[in-house]
């Protein structure tokens, strides 16, 4: 039986899904499907953009969390560039490291 596993590439390619792991795995790709973006009222977004012109003009860190379907990503660095055509910005954290974000998916600032 073990020489059938391994010299038998159909054998040794095929896969056994149960119907609870499928069901489980439909489930989990549905939800990380629905994952959507908040949607920011006013003063959230005025706040948002007040920091990110604070680290900026003042070369303050902040941390800033970003949206992602999956799991919602956390950098913290200084603005050095503000691109407003692009609706980006460039993050530089400590070793000359840097990062573009889209201002459009960022979820909340702190300093």
């Amino acid at each position: 039986m073990a020489k059938k596993l391994i010299d038998n590439d159909q054998f040794e390619s095929s896969c056994l899904i149960l119907p609870e792991h499928k069901v489980d795995w439909l489930t989990r790709q549905e939800q990380i499907l629905e994952k959507k973006i908040t949607v920011l009222d006013d003063q959230e977004l005025e706040q948002i953009h007040r920091t990110l012109i604070d680290s900026y003009n003042r070369r303050l860190r902040i941390r800033i969390t970003v949206f992602d379907q999956i799991e919602d990503k956390v950098y913290e660095g200084v603005v050095s560039t503000i691109n407003t055509y692009l609706m980006e910005i460039k993050l530089v954290w400590g070793n000359g490291e840097y990062k573009f974000i889209n201002i459009d998916k960022i979820i909340s600032t702190s300093i």
